[in-house]
């Protein structure tokens, strides 16, 4: 970067952290934007330079990990198991987190807790990660040459995986998790997921009855 988006980008990142700050205070609800904005010695009309909303700010990281997410899946091999594509693109995002600095992990897991504490908050956020688990399926149908609207798979897919993350991350989210627990938490709980599907379930065919038309070998 050069000095001016450096700038720039230390400013972000100084409205973030003092907003969430401010969050964990006195809660989300009571800060207010010229709140933010005096605590870190900039104008209420400098604060919407860079954020629509107080919301805009509190779920800034979704529309980042929306990019990490479906730009890491498009990058995995087309002949791939698509099981395998998702799941590694998520691996790749957590791990993207262990490479970067302590704080920025961190910074995530603090804006876990203030959303998770905020009803509204809350349900904006799985609103927008129902929009990218859209578009996660779609890539998903294409990888498995499925038509979503015909076949739940690409959807059952993504929901389990993502689901599988969730469940890592609430189990760091404590306020004494670390960067190494976070990391722990979603590799186990992708890990159960793999081994709780069939391999090759995500790429068996179905009959026009909507069955799976290649039935699983029995146990032993």
């Amino acid at each position: 970067m050069g000095l001016r988006e450096r700038k720039k980008h230390q400013t972000r990142l100084a409205l973030i952290d003092t907003a969430f700050e401010l969050f964990l205070a006195q809660g989300y609800e009571a800060t207010t934007v010229d709140q933010i904005a005096a605590a870190v010695d900039v104008s209420p009309r400098t604060f919407f330079r860079y954020f629509g909303s107080k919301e805009d700010l509190a779920l800034d990281f979704t529309v980042e990990y929306e990019e990490l997410i479906t730009t890491a899946l498009a990058a995995r091999p087309e002949d791939e198991p698509p099981l395998t594509a998702l799941a590694e693109a998520f691996r790749e995002f957590i791990h993207m987190m262990e490479r970067t600095a302590e704080e920025d992990t961190e910074r995530f897991l603090t804006h876990r807790q203030v959303i998770d504490a905020n009803p509204a908050l809350l349900a904006t956020s799985f609103a927008r990660m129902t929009e990218t688990e859209k578009l996660l399926t779609v890539e998903m149908a294409r990888r498995q040459g499925t038509d979503p609207a015909a076949d739940p798979r690409p959807r059952l897919l993504v929901a389990f995986v993502t689901s599988a993350i969730r469940v890592g991350l609430e189990c760091s989210v404590d306020g004494t998790a670390h960067l190494g627990t976070l990391v722990a938490n979603v590799e186990r709980a992708l890990a159960l997921t793999e081994e709780a599907l069939r391999p090759g379930w995500d790429q068996l065919s179905l009959g026009s009855s909507g069955q799976v038309a290649t039935k699983a070998s029995s146990p032993g």
